[in-house]
């Protein structure tokens, strides 16, 4: 329908007759603008594959017997300076212990260049595997904590644990950046991110636009 305004321009309302769907059920689609955005429900069990919040990690211990490498994605920025990154380790893994026994480790940052190798590490236990001579991956001597670092990786963080209070219920560590290292020569890192059983994002395109932060 177009009708003209009293200033001459003219102003088209749009009759969405017949358009909208009203449903009493969980699977309900929404009308906007007479474009119909169709929704259902999602799994709660796969909710974490659209929250992961950054890249997959291979996090390095120290053992009695050997380092271990264990894959993660389960770990967030809680502060600047000093860094602190809190992350979930469950108590079913190798690293759990060694992370709490000896209070530190490595974060490694793969590129997807080793996506291959995180998994592998991801599907194996260190219990009876020696993951560096399995998976092809090099162990380095790490300047502030016995855990080594991942020279294949294009970041390393050295970490100590500085709170435990939410290990014994939510096996949430809290980890203090004490010393990091990165490859000058990767701009632009292409990072993983886990989206679920088997399913990846690559990082892609970056963008940079204006803002406050200092």
């Amino acid at each position: 329908v177009c009708r003209k305004s009293t200033c001459g321009v003219r102003v088209f309302a749009f009759l969405l007759c017949g358009t909208k769907t009203f449903s009493r059920s969980s699977d309900q689609q929404s009308v906007r603008w007479g474009i119909e955005m169709a929704k259902k429900t999602f799994p709660l069990s796969k909710v974490y594959g659209l929250l992961e919040p950054g890249p997959v990690v291979l996090v390095s211990t120290a053992g009695k017997e050997r380092p271990n490498i264990m894959a993660m994605s389960w770990h967030t920025m809680l502060d600047f300076e000093p860094p602190l990154v809190g992350c979930v380790i469950s108590n079913r893994n190798f690293t759990f212990n060694n992370v709490r026994t000896s209070r530190e480790c490595v974060i490694n940052i793969p590129t997807v260049e080793l996506a291959e190798q995180v998994v592998g590490c991801g599907n194996t236990s260190g219990r009876r595997l020696d993951k560096f001579a399995k998976f092809g991956l090099t162990s380095e001597v790490a300047a502030l904590v016995k855990a080594p670092l991942i020279d294949e990786c294009y970041a390393n963080l050295e970490c100590k644990v500085v709170d435990g209070k939410m290990v014994t219920k939510y096996n949430f560590f809290i980890l203090e950046v004490v010393k990091a290292w990165i490859d000058s020569s990767i701009v632009d890192p292409r990072t993983i991110h886990h989206q679920g059983i088997g399913s990846f994002m690559v990082a892609g395109e970056t963008i940079r636009l204006a803002s406050r932060m200092k």
